[in-house]
């Protein structure tokens, strides 16, 4: 008895790229990117005041710029630490130390007593701040669809 064992042909290789993972992964990548750049805002969240007419300072941004937010009830933010008015000249010293540009931003609550907000310039003029940036968000236009709004975007200042 003879078996016969036919020989088979296999099939060439496939010398395509399959870019389905790759596509997979990009769009993985694209929706963490997502849900993670709003949460990578600099500081405290306060309510800032808004206005129609604001300065864009893009400076605000930068991720080593110092950033002094004021809340609704007075608290005073260096960064995401909390601190008394008092003690922000020898912090902020410290950080502008060997720095060109002495520029603080500071994001302020709408409804934060003005007071307060003076007493932390007042504590910066101290501490050798030449330039002090106040925050602001552009008021919504409903008449122009569609515009730059400063919420989410570049932060603005008066």
């Amino acid at each position: 008895m003879k078996i016969e064992f036919k020989k088979v042909k296999d099939n060439p290789p496939v010398s395509d790229i399959n870019v389905t993972p790759m596509v997979d992964v990009m769009l993985v990548l694209l929706i963490i990117f997502m849900v993670i750049t709003p949460m990578l805002q600099h500081g405290v969240q306060v309510n800032m005041v808004k206005t129609k007419n604001p300065i864009a300072m893009q400076d605000a941004d930068k991720s080593d710029a110092i950033l002094i937010a004021v809340t609704r009830d007075g608290k005073v933010f260096l960064g995401n630490t909390q601190m008394t008015a008092e003690d922000l000249p020898n912090k902020v010293r410290d950080l502008l130390t060997n720095r060109i540009n002495k520029m603080v931003f500071i994001r302020s609550d709408a409804r934060a007593r003005y007071e307060k907000v003076v007493t932390v310039v007042d504590n910066l003029r101290a501490a050798g701040v030449d330039q002090v940036g106040l925050l602001t968000e552009q008021v919504k236009d409903k008449n122009a669809p569609n515009q730059n709004q400063q919420k989410g975007g570049n932060p603005a200042g008066q």
